[in-house]
């Protein structure tokens, strides 16, 4: 037992490193499948860090060489009894109010053919008819007209500091017959603006004018850049300016240097390697490459083309970056000969063998159930848990041999062991991260096109997509409520924003997105003699000016570089298209060489080109399943012509369908149980046979949009035109379900109505858009204008005064003795008995007021009740009957003639309505300023008041009208009830309306109310049930 012991502490000591691996591999599972998308932006944003301080480092190597350096400012300060400039850093800059600052321009000019003498007296002249050009003539027409002599720094007889080709030669320099003697005159001055000037040959490469601005203030020192860019840019026949994309050198003369340097240092390997080397090098990047193809392959076979294997790659790529940060972070240098033959070894070795294994787990156990009922998640979690503990044994020894092996300190192999040990270990951690994430994102996008290929319909509809992706990406905890699914939405869009501005404001903050504008790159150079030079007559000119007692500041600019053209080039392209098309091109070369620009275009093209392929056309694209549809349904829908001639079912001996014969009348009432037997003409025959009800066609047949198909054909056969069965009034994939026992019988099919919208108009302090279903032209655009007009007045106010839905049954008594008890009964000690009756025979419905009235014997009861959110005809119905029979228990002798006696009023125009109310009692108002009712309704104030007068008013006395008193509130009520379902009769009472209009404000402002005392309306019930 004791022999046993050591050995079962190891066991024990081993299961609890499993254990705690496990653990830890299955909650970076859990929550890269809960949440893929915040795990892969979080991924990407470490691996743009880790790309961008590789780069830095990369592009101080041997391979960049040859590519131009971009040069930054230099700043250089004299004190006021210094003799000599002394350079300072940017942190190093004195107060504004501290020195004189000059800024330092120059303009360095060389000629193609380094061979060539500048020193021409053609090339000279051209030089000077330049340089007088951006002295005298530069112009910017956006800040005003400026030139050198209004910005530039004077001495104290106010003359501008020039160092040029002006002060050796004069104006003609053509005419200037010895230009050797006219530079030995001034042979210092000479010095500093010829480069490689040969005095006793007249020869120089280069010239270098040099031109002072005073930039005491950032207005100067704005308009001094202004200027630079002007020159940089100037077009001249004679020179060619060579800063035109911001000192940086072209991005395609930059990738072809670096290609170019690349395949010369692998000319010069493999002229120094033997044979071998060269063979074994080779074969490894074969064998990467069909690694590659294999994990392509591998990925196809299990539904995937590109995207995993692709994922893959990636996945490995950010492994090989963070391994290659760490090992710089740990002191080794790792260099580039070394990369290249290391890595086409690490892909063979490393191989991708884990992903695949993972991969191919998840779909296994993704194929256990259907997509669209499992939770993905889970499916992940599982496959994770299932593969994770070998995968981490093979890992984890792998690493220790790599580590055993960086130990050796051989040359070489001590590098590539360290490397592939760290690039193990990361691949091993961002795999069951990242990679898993995208798992998890795969599955739910295949898990969304399916359900979009089950359900009819769906995958034509952008917003149940992004519902469905919103559904997926959220917590599975989240209840299916409408308001739950807003919280969810919201809360996915907040969480990944947030995560992008993190990124984004640490990156600004690290400064990683820098990487061609250093700050600490190299700078000018104040020791050249061209520059030295004129930085010590700067000093010399500053001690004669007034503010000699300041010290001096001078900011040394790049040169800007030009070369003189070398004669005429010929060209086949016009100017008028060579021109556009070189503009166009500098623009692009600008941009797409800007350090942050070229990066954030590289991101949102890989995102737009994510989004779009994955999560709208691939959920768009339903998968290949079987019809529902045909197991939904017996047979499809026919044709009204072709179906009746045709029967439903084919799959029958003795149909019709088969042999083209109608069977006999005997036959078809044997058949009547089973009506997916009988063809429509058999149908038809029936009904008209008097065997089958027309009526009662959908409760007989049980397919509904069939039943309407026969009835047209009933109907149309039986009318004088015969005309309906080829009618063009539609009647096919409508919601008859909906229709039958609700809203209308005896259906033939539906009629479509326009619908417009006006608005949005302010009312109560919302902006509510108004539907309308109308065949009247201008109606709404008409309304619009309305809604437009009292807009500009602050909107309307409405106010409700009553609400309270009528019925008014009529009752009849022997005497007029028995009406008058009962009237008194109701009024008195019988009101809440009726009243408690009344209400117990709903939630909703409560009697708030009882009305009685007598004619004669007969006895009129208004019951006037609120419904909720009903319009309430037959909620407040019940309660009349039920309230009738209480009555008769008090009143034996009573008789019910009916249960609305028109008393009401329902559907017809009455005065009681007008003046009692029924339904809803609204009242609204608004204020027009008088510019608008000018401006909007072409009117004025005045004769809008005195219109409504004498036809609102005074016309609809006249005629008699009954709440009459309004120009057409009968259009806009009975169009707004067409559109939101409500019962299109009630229009006759709801537009009750009685418009008052009236100056305001010195009879500047119109006052407009409508009062409407019997609108008639409900948001549940009736029409409003029907979906579109």
């Amino acid at each position: 037992m004791a022999s046993l012991l050591p050995k079962h502490s190891g066991t024990t000591a081993f299961k609890s490193i499993s254990a705690m691996v496990g653990k830890g591999i299955h909650r970076a599972a859990k929550l890269s499948s809960r949440n893929p998308i915040e795990m892969i932006a979080g991924i990407l944003i470490i691996s743009s860090f880790s790309y961008f301080y590789l780069f830095n480092l990369a592009r101080n190597s041997d391979i960049f060489s040859g590519t131009a350096t971009r040069l930054y400012p230099a700043f250089v300060y004299a004190d006021k009894d210094a003799a000599q400039f002394q350079p300072l850093i940017r942190s190093e800059l004195p107060g504004s109010q501290d020195a004189v600052k000059i800024q330092l321009k120059q303009i360095a000019i060389s000629s193609n053919d380094k061979e060539k003498n500048i020193i021409d007296p053609t090339t000279l002249s051209n030089i000077l008819r330049f340089q007088r050009t951006i002295e005298h003539t530069l112009l910017d027409d956006h800040v005003g007209q400026f030139g050198y002599n209004a910005l530039c720094f004077k001495d104290a007889q106010g003359q501008c500091f020039s160092q040029s080709l002006s002060s050796i030669f004069d104006e003609d320099i053509l005419a200037t017959k010895d230009v050797k003697k006219a530079i030995n005159n001034h042979p210092e001055l000479a010095q500093s603006i010829f480069g490689g000037l040969d005095l006793n040959a007249s020869t120089a490469s280069s010239i270098l004018l040099s031109f002072a601005f005073n930039g005491s203030t950032s207005y100067r020192e704005q308009l001094s850049s202004l200027w630079e860019q002007k020159v940089s840019t100037l077009s001249s026949g004679d020179l060619i300016s060579l800063s035109n994309s911001g000192h940086q050198e072209d991005v395609f003369t930059w990738a072809f240097i670096i290609s170019r340097n690349i395949i010369f240092r692998i000319k010069e390997l493999i002229e120094m390697a033997d044979n071998i080397d060269i063979i074994v090098i080779l074969a490894g990047y074969v064998m990467m490459v069909t690694t590659f193809i294999s994990l392509y392959m591998n990925m196809r076979s299990m539904g995937s083309r590109y995207t995993l294997a692709t994922a893959v790659l990636v996945n490995g790529f950010f492994s090989f970056m963070f391994a290659l940060l760490t090992v710089n972070a740990l002191g080794v240098d790792v260099y580039p000969v070394v990369l290249a033959e290391a890595i086409p070894f690490l892909a063979v070795t490393i191989g991708f063998e884990r992903h695949f294994k993972l991969t191919k787990r998840v779909f296994e156990f993704s194929k256990e159930t259907p997509l669209t009922k499992q939770e993905i998640r889970k499916t992940i979690v599982r496959a994770v848990d299932s593969v994770s503990l070998p995968i981490a044994r093979d890992c984890i020894m792998e690493i220790t041999v790599l580590a055993l092996g960086a130990k050796s300190g051989i040359s070489g192999l001590r590098e590539f062991c360290l490397l592939s040990a760290i690039l193990l270990a990361y691949d091993f951690i961002i795999m069951f991260t990242w990679y898993t994430a995208v798992l998890a994102l795969k599955l739910e996008l295949l898990r969304i096109r399916e359900i979009n290929a089950t359900i009819k319909g769906s995958s034509t509809g952008t917003g149940y997509i992004r519902s469905t992706v919103v559904k997926a990406f959220s917590d599975s905890t989240t209840t299916t409520t409408n308001n739950n699914n807003l919280k969810t939405d919201e809360t996915l869009i907040g969480r990944v924003k947030l995560l992008m501005i993190v990124g984004f404001v640490a990156m600004q903050l690290f400064k990683v997105c820098t990487t061609f504008q250093g700050t600490a790159g190299p700078q000018v150079s104040v020791m050249e003699p061209g520059v030295r030079n004129v930085l010590q007559k700067l000093l010399e000119q500053h001690r004669t000016s007034n503010d000699s007692q300041l010290p001096l500041l001078i900011e040394v600019f790049p040169p800007l570089p030009f070369r003189v053209a070398s004669g005429l080039q010929k060209t086949f392209v016009p100017n008028t298209i060579r021109k556009p098309l070189d503009y166009l091109l500098d623009t692009y070369a600008v941009y797409i060489q800007h350090p942050v620009i070229s990066k954030w275009i590289s991101v949102a093209l890989c995102v737009s080109l994510f989004l779009n392929t994955y999560l709208f056309k691939v959920a768009k694209q339903p998968a290949k399943v079987p019809d529902l549809q045909q197991e939904q349904k017996t047979t499809p829908t026919p044709q009204p012509q072709q179906v009746m001639k045709k029967p439903l079912n084919e799959k029958k001996p003795h149909c019709s369908a088969v042999n083209g014969a109608i069977r006999s009348l005997e036959e078809c009432m044997s058949l009547i149980q089973t009506p997916e037997s009988l063809s429509d003409e058999e149908v038809i025959g029936l009904v008209q046979k008097g065997k089958m009800a027309s009526y009662a066609l959908e409760k007989v047949l049980g397919d509904l949009e069939r039943a309407v198909g026969i009835r047209r054909a009933l109907v149309s056969r039986a009318s004088m035109t015969k005309t309906l069965e080829s009618s063009l009034l539609p009647f096919y994939n409508y919601h008859y379900e909906k229709v039958m026992g609700a809203c209308c019988e005896n259906v033939i099919g539906y009629m479509p109505i326009p619908v417009g919208v006006a608005g949005p108009m302010n009312i109560d302090g919302d902006m509510i858009h108004i539907p309308m279903a109308t065949t009247e032209g201008c109606l709404i655009a008409s309304t619009a204008r309305g809604c437009k007009a009292i807009n500009a007045g602050g909107g309307a106010t409405t106010i409700l005064t009553a609400d309270g839905m009528t019925r008014g049954p009529c009752v009849e008594f022997p005497s007029i003795i028995r009406a008058a008890a009962c009237k008194r009964f109701i009024e008195e000690e019988g009101r809440e008995i009726v009243t408690e009756a009344f209400n117990s025979t709903s939630r909703f419905a409560r009697l708030r007021k009882l009305k009685v009235a007598l004619a004669g014997k007969l006895v009129f009861i208004r019951f006037s009740t609120t419904t909720g959110d009903a319009m309430g005809m037959n909620m407040i119905s019940k309660g009349c009957e039920k309230a009738l029979s209480i009555l008769t228990e008090h009143f034996p002798d009573m008789q019910i003639v009916s249960l609305s006696g028109n008393y009401c009023t329902d559907k017809k125009p009455a005065a009681i309505n007008w003046i009692e109310g029924r339904g809803k009692s609204v009242v609204a108002e608004a204020v027009i300023p008088g510019h608008v009712v000018e401006k909007v309704l072409k009117t004025s104030v005045s004769a809008l008041v005195e219109l409504n007068i004498s036809k609102n008013l005074i016309g609809s006395a006249m005629a008699g009208s009954v709440g009459g008193f309004n120009a057409h509130a009968a259009n806009i009520l009975t169009a707004v009830y067409l559109a939101t379902g409500q019962d299109p009769a009630q229009n006759v009472e709801s537009s009750n309306c009685i418009t008052l209009m009236k100056a305001i404000n010195d009879n500047q402002d119109l006052h407009i109310s409508c009062s409407m005392p019997s609108i008639e309306v409900g948001t549940i019930g009736g029409g409003t049930i029907l979906p579109p």
